[in-house]
């Protein structure tokens, strides 16, 4: 997320974020990869990872923060309403999704805060510039019927595509789509649509 918003007028690409739930993603191709499972739950995969974000987000220069007491809190956190409410955003008020997801990801990965509660939801949406009036109205139609189909179709995209997990980057060029899976692959995208890597944190 941060670095491909660093990118987006430095190489030639239209970024646009789809918002889609990791949950349905995972549920859906759990019967495909016999039993998809997040990393962290594999015992000395995890304890990599441990290391290894620490080790990322120094490289990328983003506040992410993790415990091995976090990866229970991030499997036992449900991002649904937060996800429906970034979709709400995107069907009504898109100038902001940017800024939402944005602060969505601090407020999990680097303050360690619980994003599935209504006044968290709202918190964030402040942080975003999103009047009080405008989400408190948003809010409400998270459970509609056209948020959550809109959610829905959003997340089949991302499987038809070849999504198993998030991040995931589809690119579309020359008349076809490419998927990245990572946040380490950007390099590879770069070289895909012809344009040169110039280190997580351009000038």
């Amino acid at each position: 997320l941060q670095v491909l918003c660093r990118y987006q007028h430095i190489w030639n690409i239209d970024l646009r974020f789809r918002p889609a739930f990791l949950g349905g993603i995972m549920q859906a191709t759990e019967l495909f990869l016999k039993g998809n499972k997040p990393p962290a739950m594999l015992p000395k995969r995890a304890e990599y990872m441990l290391k290894d974000i620490k080790r990322m987000a120094k490289y990328y220069q983003v506040p992410v923060k993790i415990s091995e007491d976090d990866f229970q809190r991030v499997l036992g956190k449900s991002s649904l309403g937060a996800m429906r409410f970034i979709t709400a955003i995107d069907m009504t008020q898109p100038q902001y999704l940017e800024p939402l997801s944005r602060e969505f990801w601090i407020r999990f990965w680097s303050q360690q805060e619980d994003i599935s509660q209504p006044e968290n939801i709202l918190s964030v949406a402040g942080q975003a510039g999103i009047s009080s009036e405008v989400a408190q109205k948003l809010l409400g139609i998270i459970s509609s019927p056209a948020v959550k189909s809109r959610l829905k179709e959003t997340t089949e995209e991302a499987i038809k595509y070849g999504a198993f997990g998030m991040p995931a980057v589809v690119a579309h060029f020359n008349g076809e789509p490419h998927l990245f899976f990572g946040s380490d692959r950007l390099e590879l995208l770069g070289s895909v649509i012809g344009e040169k890597w110039l280190g997580p944190v351009p000038s």
